[in-house]
């Protein structure tokens, strides 16, 4: 199945240490990159989660954000580091000589500074244990969003797809009728302006001539990348890279249709087909 590189998933979990909440969210990009922002206490947990995400997920730029609340009663874990205090009190006492009038730390202030419980006063088993189960649920959701956004993605693309061919088929048995025209009025310039080149000469240079309006080939190149356009999105995986490079592919050839039109009616239908294709570029940049 397509997925797209666009999702969002969230997970939260209560224990004696607290409360965690984690977010997960997801946006395209080149290649994977994975940022936290996460307190300090889950910061030695990173390097395992950041295996998890790369074990679901090849390319997007991922944020994961982690949010955690200490318990109020568990007395247990609640042992103040005295040297952390006694340290806060005299940079307390520091600041209110050179600012008597700012305000003082409350208790709760306190209670809160980084490291004033000391790293042993949490079950690291347990928080660790608790940010990555958080994060195997919310990945379970994150892929389920981001499959759910590939559809969409994918249907738009095989719509635009079936726009594509339908203008290829229409215009397509008109090339024929355009070149011989086109042919036949090179015929009649030439034999103004040469007056002595014989017919075999002057159907040879109008059949050279007409190879640069031709457009069948590039048209037969259309539909085998659109034939191979539904194949990728069928066989879904991380198909964001190869779809890309069909979009170039596509667009090379209208643009070369485009150059080598002498109908109007041609002409008008590259400008559609690179309308469309552009559209089909801007979905595939979300696609992993």
């Amino acid at each position: 199945m397509i997925v797209s590189m666009t999702g969002y998933a969230s997970a939260n979990r209560e224990g004696a240490f607290g409360a965690v909440t984690l977010e997960v969210r997801s946006v395209n990009h080149r290649y994977l990159d994975v940022s936290f922002r996460a307190p300090e206490e889950f910061r030695a947990f990173e390097p395992a989660m950041r295996e998890q995400i790369a074990a679901v997920m090849t390319r997007g730029k991922v944020e994961v954000r982690i949010g955690f609340a200490r318990a109020a009663t568990a007395p247990a874990l609640l042992q103040i580091d005295e040297g952390m205090l006694a340290r806060l009190a005299e940079l307390s006492a520091q600041v209110k000589a050179r600012l008597p009038h700012a305000t003082d730390l409350s208790v709760n202030d306190v209670l809160r500074w980084p490291g004033m419980f000391g790293a042993e006063s949490l079950p690291l088993d347990a928080l660790r244990d608790a940010a990555l189960g958080m994060l195997a649920d919310a990945l379970k959701e994150f892929g389920a969003s981001r499959q759910r956004e590939g559809a969409k993605l994918a249907e738009a693309i095989v719509e635009r797809a079936a726009k594509i061919e339908a203008l290829v088929d229409a215009v397509a048995p008109r090339i024929p009728q355009i070149v011989a025209a086109w042919q036949e009025k090179l015929r009649e310039k030439l034999r103004e302006v040469v007056a002595t080149m014989d017919e075999e000469r002057i159907r040879q240079e109008a059949l050279l001539f007409a190879t640069r309006v031709d457009v069948d080939e590039e048209l037969t190149r259309l539909r085998t990348h659109l034939a191979e356009l539904r194949r990728i999105v069928k066989k879904g995986g991380s198909a964001g890279k190869r779809l890309d490079f069909l979009m170039q592919e596509l667009n090379r050839e209208a643009n070369t249709i485009g150059s080598k039109s002498s109908d109007v009616e041609v002409s008008n239908t590259s400008m559609e087909l690179k309308v469309l294709i552009e559209q089909m570029r801007e979905q595939v940049q979300n696609i992993e």
